[in-house]
């Protein structure tokens, strides 16, 4: 059940404990991926997830604002502090539970909300009526994990599969010929730069080209599976705390 085209009552018909809360991003992926590639991403495995998914399990709308300024250098993007994002998260989470759907599978499409999404929701497990785990679809794709670039070969081949009218294939060339090959300036393992801006010229990482329809549908077979997965341990889980050694 998708939680914003449902009426009050179909939702208060619900039964389950179980939901799931997509969240991404607004910000840059180069010439050819639009603003939003992060939350139509995560929003599309949520959805095949919920449908494999053997029993009812809600959807929750999704968060487009993330932690993305690192972007800030192009046009469009938008973003918030860690602080608000986990506060947001933490905050609908919190409403999900008080109707019963305390079991949360936050399901994310940005990399860059990852470490912020860690933090919650062990501190929603921990301290609040409401269990919840982060799950970043990207992740959970086997050995394509290693070809996660930004606009790149995963992004690209995920949105030709789930919404290829929002990809500009005319620009493709372009974005191929000012991606850079990695994240980052390395030197003995750390990365100097902050911002995408000092390493990409368009905002890409990684060859969009490489990135097909059919290995889109691989990434949502995979994603979702490891997600439906995820689902079914925790709707099972004794999620109680362990007690005082």
């Amino acid at each position: 059940m998708h939680l914003e085209e449902a009426t009050w009552t179909d939702a208060d018909a619900a039964e389950t404990d179980l939901a799931l809360l997509p969240v991404g991003s607004t910000e840059q992926h180069g010439p050819h991926a639009p603003l939003g590639t992060d939350t139509v991403t995560a929003r599309a495995i949520a959805d095949a997830a919920a449908e494999a998914h053997d029993g009812e399990v809600i959807v929750a709308p999704p968060v487009p604002v993330g932690v993305a300024e690192e972007h800030r250098q192009f046009t469009g993007t938008l973003w918030v502090t860690p602080e608000t994002f986990r506060a947001y998260v933490r905050e609908t989470v919190a409403s999900l539970a008080h109707h019963g759907w305390d079991r949360v599978v936050v399901v994310n499409g940005h990399g860059g909300n990852v470490p912020a999404l860690e933090e919650v929701c062990a501190r929603i497990v921990r301290h609040d009526a409401a269990y919840a785990v982060p799950f970043t679809w990207f992740e959970g794709v086997d050995e394509h994990a290693s070809d996660m670039g930004h606009g790149g070969p995963l992004e690209t081949a995920l949105l030709r599969c789930v919404a290829p009218e929002l990809v500009r294939e005319d620009r493709i060339e372009e974005a191929r010929e000012g991606a850079a090959e990695r994240w980052g300036e390395w030197l003995s393992r750390v990365n100097l730069a902050v911002d995408s801006a000092e390493f990409t010229e368009n905002g890409v990482v990684g060859d969009p080209a490489e990135g097909d329809a059919e290995r889109g549908e691989e990434l949502l077979a995979l994603a979702s599976a490891a997600l439906a997965e995820l689902l079914e341990t925790v709707a099972d889980r004794d999620v109680s705390r362990p007690a005082h050694r």
